[in-house]
């Protein structure tokens, strides 16, 4: 499919089922995710725990970055037969991850201020309560977590009907980005939930005060740990840094093998990433054929069908 219509392709393959299913299950996800943190926030408030309170604002920016990824959803359904882009709108649910990543760093950064306050300010804590509360919060998580892997699963297997010689070799090249970040923040949102919880009993039993600030602080590494991981796979994306991808010497090897005999050459090959599962290609190849065609050097890697659109330029020694 190289010269097909591709804004047909970009809707059907880009807003089918399994977009719809993780619209509709990120948007559930949102609202519980609201009314939870409401609770939380309320609730280490009143109860004077830093970890509680902590887990509820963490959550908060959760609900706003989980609404942002719906709103991607619902943009990028909406402009999908958009003719001003050029290869439709995949990369705004992209986008939206990058953005979600984003906001994840700032809360590791307040969860950490926060905590160092906390250490140096210590305050009593209604640990009865508070656990209470936590662990409302991680069962919600955990529902949400449900919801969200259930549509991954369901748009993994709706993109695997359309892409028989994927050479993805990646998590994040197959995936959805955008469900991905949804699914990640609820995640690291459960993560905090268990910290907050270990940290509440230890000072609850114990009289480890000093543990729920601390836990705090751990919680707030890991969200940034898994904030870089997203940074990294959207902004490689959004940047069009595919060129290390499987796909580009194979469609060198594909067309210099194949026109060997009129000593074709490729002088310059870029491929980048306009789907989950799609590319383009503009490539110039040198050649001594004096009847050398765009065609026949497409037909060199028709076998990769993730290649969308290609532009062939070609130079006759």
């Amino acid at each position: 499919m190289h010269t097909h219509d591709l804004s047909a392709w970009q809707h059907d393959h880009h807003f089918g089922a399994g977009n719809e299913s993780a619209e509709r299950s990120t948007r559930l996800v949102m609202w519980i995710t609201v009314a939870a943190m409401v609770v939380e926030i309320g609730a280490g408030w009143w109860f004077n725990s830093m970890a509680l309170l902590a887990d509820g604002w963490h959550m908060s920016s959760h609900a706003l970055a989980i609404g942002l990824s719906a709103f991607a959803y619902a943009a990028a359904r909406r402009y999908a037969r958009d003719p001003r882009f050029a290869f439709g709108t995949w990369k705004i649910e992209v986008l939206g991850g990058f953005a979600s990543a984003l906001m994840l760093l700032g809360v590791a950064a307040l969860m950490v201020v926060g905590s160092v306050e906390r250490l140096f300010s210590p305050s009593a804590i209604h640990y009865r309560e508070a656990v209470a509360v936590a662990v409302l919060g991680l069962v919600v998580n955990l529902v949400c977590a449900r919801l969200l892997g259930s549509a991954h699963h369901h748009g993994h297997g709706h993109d695997h009907g359309h892409a028989h010689h994927d050479h993805d070799h990646g998590h994040a090249h197959g995936h959805d980005l955008n469900l991905r970040s949804a699914y990640l923040h609820v995640v690291a949102d459960a993560a905090t939930s268990v910290l907050a919880i270990a940290a509440l009993l230890g000072g609850w039993f114990f009289g480890w005060a000093w543990l729920d600030p601390a836990m705090g602080i751990v919680g707030a590494a890991l969200v940034a740990v898994w904030a870089k991981g997203l940074l990294k796979e959207t902004g490689r994306v959004l940047l069009d840094r595919e060129m290390d991808h499987p796909v580009t010497a194979e469609i060198r090897e594909g067309v210099e093998t194949a026109l060997a005999e009129s000593e074709t050459r490729v002088a310059d090959l870029h491929v980048w990433r306009v789907g989950r599962e799609a590319y383009a290609c503009a490539l110039t190849v040198v050649t001594h054929s004096p009847t050398l065609t765009a065609d026949e050097v497409r037909a060199c890697f028709s076998m990769h069908e993730e290649i969308r659109h290609s532009t062939v330029e070609i130079q006759r020694c």
